[in-house]
Parts: structure tokens; C-alpha cells; sequence
């Protein structure tokens, strides 16, 4: 049930922006082994003033950062599979490796809640311990 955000410092077509979420979702699936129809993945596209990377005025146009939240239990190897996969996906649309930053944030289980119901009381249709 991992939820993902992506911003970004530049315009994209509808068409990159599906494309770049649809990145970031299948790196999620390959890594956390999450179902394919679980997607919770969004887009913020600031102007570049408005997003600071690095110093060089032109030279991080394409800078990415990829916030995910999601349930405490994966791996070390799960997580490093997770950032070679999004920046390996991320790259194939012309983001370059050093240009991605990837946060991700960790919370139990039971901090999460819909339906009004802790997510520890539903049935998540996968496992966390990956």
C-alpha cells in the first residue's frame, strides 16, 4: 500500500507524466512485490525557482525526487532493489542516475488506516517481509 510521490522541476507531457508514475509503481511492484492494482502514485511539478538543486542554473532540469511512503519490514535488499529498479526505469525516460533522489519513509503498519479500519485489521492481499 505504498504511496508515492514524485516531483519533479519541469514540465512534462500528460503522456511522461503517466509514464514516470508508471515508473515508479512498476519498480514498486518488482521490489516490494506489491499487486500491480495497488497504485497510490502522484505528480508535483513546480517551476524550476521553486525547486533547488545543486547550484548550476540549467544542469538539474531533469532532478527528480521520488518520496515513497509505505509499511515498515522490507529488507535491505528489498530497498536497494527498490532504488536500482526506479532509478533504472527513471533513467529510461531520460532522467539521468544523479539526478534522482529517492526518500523512502517507513511507518508501521497499524499508523495506517481506510474504510476507518487500521490496515493491520485488513486483508492486504500481499506480504510486507520482502
Amino acid at each position: 500500500m505504498p504511496s508515492s510521490l514524485i516531483e519533479v522541476r519541469r514540465e512534462y507531457t500528460d503522456a511522461q507524466e503517466v509514464a514516470l508514475m508508471d515508473a515508479v509503481h512498476n519498480a514498486l511492484v518488482a521490489a516490494f512485490k506489491i499487486p500491480v492494482e495497488d497504485r497510490n502514485v502522484r505528480v508535483l511539478t513546480y517551476r524550476p525557482h521553486q525547486m533547488v538543486h545543486g547550484t548550476e542554473p540549467g544542469v538539474a532540469d531533469s532532478y527528480t525526487r521520488v518520496t515513497i511512503d509505505c509499511f515498515s519490514g522490507r529488507s535491505l535488499d528489498a530497498k536497494r532493489a527498490l532504488y536500482r529498479e526506479a532509478t533504472h526505469r527513471l533513467g529510461a525516460l531520460g532522467v539521468p542516475p544523479h539526478n534522482v533522489s529517492i526518500l523512502l519513509r517507513e511507518s508501521p503498519i497499524e499508523n495506517w488506516a481506510w474504510d476507518g479500519q487500521a490496515a493491520c485489521d485488513h486483508d492486504l492481499g500481499f506480504t510486507v517481509e520482502v
